[in-house]
């Protein structure tokens, strides 16, 4: 996966440029995600994005360094939405920061949701199945049944209770 080893999307941009964005870009611009966190079907947005295929799982079992990568995209993402590691593999609410975060996406059929359901397919898929988890527990556990009450719809839940 040559954006992951360095290389750069369509637009030209490198995954360590938009791990610096700040996080009113990363709302902002729509068609990077696909770049950050491929999965298997195409999306419908960006046809240009890399689609998983089983060199892409292979190459991420084989190599440590691109699943570090993939790592660090996600966490530039959780802080994006206000979430953190916590102790262990945990993935929790950051009390610092969620509340602003969230005001952006905590709302009924938010297109982040639709970004967090990507991210938990796309790190599950190519070999941090744990992070997934992790995420898809907080999610559920602690925002859905916390401050996403009444914010998070039926379907989002159904998408992220099947995305791992």
């Amino acid at each position: 996966m040559a954006f992951y080893a360095g290389g750069r999307d369509v637009e030209g941009r490198t995954l360590d440029e938009i791990w610096r964005w700040p996080d009113e870009r990363l709302e902002r611009v729509h068609d990077y995600i696909q770049w950050v966190f491929p999965t298997v079907q195409p999306s419908g947005v960006n046809p240009d994005a890399p689609r998983v295929t089983g060199a892409t799982i292979r190459a991420f079992a084989e190599q440590p360094s691109l699943r570090a990568r993939l790592g660090q995209s996600l966490e530039r993402m959780l802080a994006f939405y206000g979430l953190h590691r916590g102790a262990g593999a945990c993935i929790a609410i950051d009390p610092a920061r969620f509340d602003q975060r969230a005001a952006i996406w905590l709302h009924p059929g938010n297109h982040n949701h639709l970004r967090l359901t990507r991210i938990m397919d796309s790190v599950s898929t190519l070999g941090r199945r744990e992070d997934a988890l992790a995420l898809q527990r907080c999610l559920v556990d602690e925002v859905f049944r916390g401050p996403g009450r009444q914010r998070i719809t039926a379907s989002t839940l159904a998408y992220w209770r099947r995305a791992v």
